[in-house]
């Protein structure tokens, strides 16, 4: 064999034994590495890894840590082309509409209820101690002028608005303050308080003219009357007479409207069914109107005995007013009240002498 040869034979024997050792230690350090992260017992844990040279196949394998959580390698953005604007913009999602929402509509707050406790009206119910007083209860009846050829009664009875208006204007001045007969009514049975100067006026059987004539009269002048009324004659719709519309408005404005019998009779002599015909039922005619009770009663032409007294109290009547001359009442006579009866040709003049002749009386 030629030198050359054998020398060309030694290098390539000896590569190839290097060759085998590296690749000996590679299978080796491979195995220990794969040992240590297996916890394969057969490997000493404290005997160093080989020593490897680096390979391409180490430098793409992801490192992994034990116990935690693998992370995939990063992937470099890919540059923003318009193709890709483009593709985002035509699969973006449509938005929808905004749906209206409706308001609500605020409910209003309902007004506070007035829970406040009415005073409660005091009643006449006696208290046992006698009492008297002097005040005038007025009677009129008519407020027009007499007819043409009337009698002598019923001049009587008719006092002319003029009339009438001079003697509210006289009463204004003297410093008078018209009550009720409630008011009076309490006055005498449980000491209420009245005015210094208190008097009554009442207008009887109801005729038209009152209602025409004296009550803008009297509300002009901000007085108040009684007045009682003869309810049948209203039923039958007699046209001297107030109706019932012009009853209710009265009422309202704040006059007392009372009773004077079902048809104006003499009431002495007659049986009990009978006076219950004419004070009850008047009494229910008048209530059935105004929603008040009817507490006060006046006999028709002055008239009455004691079983008429007995019935008005039993139908709950408080009193009653009499034709029978005088300003002083007492507790005890409340179904007896006296009148100051005011004839036609009285002036404003006459009205303040008999007044003061009433008052002034021992």
């Amino acid at each position: 064999m030629p030198s050359s040869w054998s020398s060309t034979f030694r290098r390539r024997a000896f590569l190839g034994a290097l060759a085998g050792l590296f690749i000996v230690a590679g299978i080796l350090a491979t195995r220990a590495l794969v040992a240590r992260e297996e916890g394969d017992p057969t490997v000493d844990a404290n005997e160093p890894p080989a020593t490897v040279a680096p390979s391409l196949t180490a430098e793409l394998l992801p490192t992994f840590t034990p116990g935690a959580t693998p992370t995939a390698p990063a992937t470099a953005a890919a540059p923003e082309t318009a193709a890709a604007t483009a593709s985002a913009a035509a699969t973006e999602t449509p938005t929808s509409p905004p749906t209206d929402t409706p308001t609500e509509t605020p409910t209003p707050t309902p007004a506070p209820t007035d829970t406040s406790t009415p005073t409660p009206q005091p009643l006449p119910t006696p208290d046992g101690v006698p009492r008297r007083m002097r005040v005038p209860i007025l009677m009129y009846h008519y407020l027009s002028a007499p007819p043409p050829g009337a009698d002598a009664v019923r001049r009587g009875l008719s006092v002319s608005p003029e009339q009438f208006e001079q003697h509210l204007r006289y009463l204004r001045e003297a410093g008078y303050e018209t009550i009720s007969l409630h008011d009076l009514a309490l006055a005498l049975q449980i000491g209420h308080p009245l005015p210094e100067h208190p008097i009554v006026l009442t207008f009887d059987d109801g005729y038209r003219d009152n209602y025409e004539r004296a009550f803008p009269l009297l509300r002009a002048y901000g007085y108040t009357a009684t007045f009682f009324l003869i309810t049948g004659f209203i039923d039958d719709g007699n046209e001297a007479y107030v109706t019932w519309d012009q009853v209710v408005e009265m009422h309202e404005a704040g006059m007392e409207i009372e009773a004077h019998g079902h048809t104006h009779p003499d009431l002495r002599g007659r049986d009990v069914d009978y006076l219950v015909w004419q004070v009850l039922g008047a009494k229910e005619a008048i209530e059935a109107r105004t929603g008040e009770p009817v507490r006060f009663f006046c006999y028709p032409s002055g008239k009455y005995d004691d079983l008429v007294i007995r019935v008005l109290h039993s139908a709950h009547y408080w009193g009653a007013v009499t034709v029978s001359p005088g300003v002083e009442h007492a507790s005890d006579g409340m179904f007896e009240l006296s009148r100051v009866r005011v004839p036609g040709d009285l002036t404003a003049a006459g009205l303040a002498a008999t007044l003061n002749a009433y008052m002034r009386a021992p």
